[in-house]
């Protein structure tokens, strides 16, 4: 099976970098700092304009859990017909019922809105009941990637439980287990060691970006209470690299 390396971005800036880095594929997404929100149709025609890399446009209409109304489906499935139109190669979803169980009537009205485009479950499988039955579930759905870091902070927290995802995708010819959470370089290299069959990430390789702005007044956030307004976190292009070459020295 093919490597991958996808690159999480919400800007044309970092756009550009994580293509730069030789990424196979953008997750494309909104206020990244929130975890990562529902692009706008007009950024993806910014890189559409520039690029014909693959890009997943992350589906969530708030930060937060991921218990969604009915309200919310609905606005769902019509930012995922905008952006079919703008260029969308495929989606990233996810819906979860009150008891931690992945919602497979709210997933199947968003995986129709799709169609035949690509579809990634996000990382409400990090916070299911039961992530096994999870990737089982969105299986069933025909969802053909996992976007997981094992149920844990980070990917490198979630060895275990990634290496029972990695058996059951080898098991059943299911979906691929995208590793993502705290990804880089070394990250790669120390993975592809312990985890059999892990082949594809999913990092952002952020780094601050000084504000240009000369005058500042501090002490009036525009967000939470001590979020810094003069640093811009973007894809660092290096760092970006440096994961591709990770992942290419690994031998499957």
């Amino acid at each position: 099976m093919k490597k991958l390396l996808e690159v999480c971005v919400d800007s044309l800036a970092s756009a550009r970098a994580a293509i730069a880095g030789g990424a196979d594929r953008l997750e494309l997404c909104s206020a990244l700092l929130a975890g990562g929100l529902t692009p706008s149709p007009e950024l993806l025609r910014q890189i559409r304009r520039e690029s014909s890399i693959p890009v997943r446009c992350l589906m969530r209409p708030r930060a937060g859990d991921f218990l969604y109304s009915q309200d919310e489906i609905n606005l769902l499935c019509a930012q995922i017909n905008s952006l079919r139109q703008a260029g969308a190669d495929g989606f990233v979803i996810g819906c979860l019922t009150a008891e931690g169980d992945l919602d497979r009537c709210a997933m199947q009205q968003l995986v129709n809105a799709c169609g035949d485009c690509g579809l990634t479950l996000h990382r409400a499988i990090d916070v299911a009941r039961d992530p096994l039955q999870t990737y089982r579930d969105a299986a069933a759905l025909g969802i053909d990637t996992i976007l997981t870091s094992g149920a844990a902070a980070s990917c490198m927290e979630g060895q275990t439980v990634l290496g029972r995802l990695l058996v059951e995708r080898d098991r059943t010819e299911g979906p691929e287990i995208l590793i993502g959470a705290g990804v880089n370089a070394d990250v790669i290299r120390t993975l592809t060691q312990t985890l059999p069959g892990a082949r594809a990430f999913h990092m952002s390789g952020k780094i601050e970006r000084e504000s240009g702005m000369k005058f500042r007044r501090e002490g009036v956030p525009m967000g939470l209470p001590g979020l810094d307004e003069w640093h811009i976190q973007q894809t660092d292009c290096s760092a970006v690299r440096a994961a591709r070459t990770a992942l290419d020295g690994y031998a499957t």
